[in-house]
């Protein structure tokens, strides 16, 4: 008999992705929530960011979710943060994703829930965006996000960008948070041949879709100093209607005009595997392929 047990997808973004004590104590509530299953930690020193995915219970997501941002906000001070990422605060995204008999309005309103006791609890102001932002205005990230720690002191105060919830001053060390439901969402990274970040900026503004490219991509350059190369960071919003091979190619033509190449790509988190079989699809020529193929997926049954 099929399970009726609500499943959400939690994918906290912490700025701390070089302090490996911190980022195992930031980790360690995902560990002990029962409730709660830890898939996947990523941190990346160049960004300076650490990436969790959960899954679990709606409550138990939220009781760990609370209990990891405490301690976050404890230990990371954004005055001392540098990293290639823009962010905001010490937890700079909270975002949600129903994945199993729950509804994206389930969602929303466990969103404003978490929001709500963030606010409250830690004094940090939270801005609700996606699928949950009080205005459209709000919906994207990047919108909400500009500016930064360092403008968002000044930035609060404007009438269109008063938060959701919490006070109305940012918190001095541990800054703002966004917090909202959203569809799954595939980050991916394109590495280029080449230490010139103004290239990988000039590609990922005509890559992503406010630049009038692909409509489910943000994009950004990024650089990685310990490897000497520049790199276009991507958020797929929507693999379903933007593939990866579709950004993957985008990425590739325009990097040819600067006699650069593409040298490798990295997916930073999960990923859903219909998105890498359109992938297997696209650059195996593979006809008529369907997800009954795939072994691990039959063995689920």
């Amino acid at each position: 008999m099929a399970s009726t047990k609500k499943i959400v997808q939690c994918v906290p973004n912490f700025s701390e992705g070089r302090d490996k004590q911190k980022i195992e104590q930031i980790v360690n509530p995902f560990r002990t929530t029962e409730g709660v299953k830890l898939l996947n930690y990523s941190n990346d020193e160049d960004h300076n960011r650490l990436v969790v995915t959960i899954l679990g219970e709606p409550q138990a997501v939220k009781t760990a979710l609370l209990e990891a941002f405490g301690i976050a906000v404890e230990l990371i001070d954004m005055t001392k943060h540098e990293g290639q990422h823009p962010r905001m605060g010490a937890v700079d995204v909270v975002p949600f994703i129903p994945i199993r008999n729950m509804e994206m309005d389930e969602a929303i309103e466990l969103s404003k829930e978490v929001a709500e006791e963030i606010g409250s609890r830690y004094k940090v102001p939270v801005f609700l965006y996606e699928k949950s932002a009080s205005a459209p205005h709000r919906e994207n990230l990047a919108k909400i996000r500009k500016g930064q720690f360092e403008g968002m002191a000044e930035k609060i105060h404007e009438d269109e960008w008063h938060p959701d919830f919490g006070p109305s001053d940012i918190h001095p060390t541990a800054g703002v948070v966004a917090v909202g439901a959203r569809m799954p969402l595939v980050a991916y990274n394109v590495n280029l041949n080449t230490s010139d970040v103004a290239i990988a900026d000039a590609i990922a503004k005509r890559v992503r879709h406010l630049g009038g490219g692909l409509r489910f991509v943000k994009a950004m350059g990024v650089e990685l100093t310990d490897r000497h190369i520049a790199q276009v960071s991507m958020n797929l919003t929507d693999f379903s209607k933007t593939a990866v091979y579709r950004a993957h190619e985008m990425v590739r033509m325009e990097a040819r005009r600067y006699g650069v190449e593409v040298v490798g790509s990295e997916v930073i988190g999960l990923v859903p595997m219909a998105a890498l079989i359109e992938c297997a699809e696209y650059y195996l020529g593979i006809e008529n392929f369907s997800m009954d193929q795939i072994l691990e997926s039959r063995m689920m049954e």
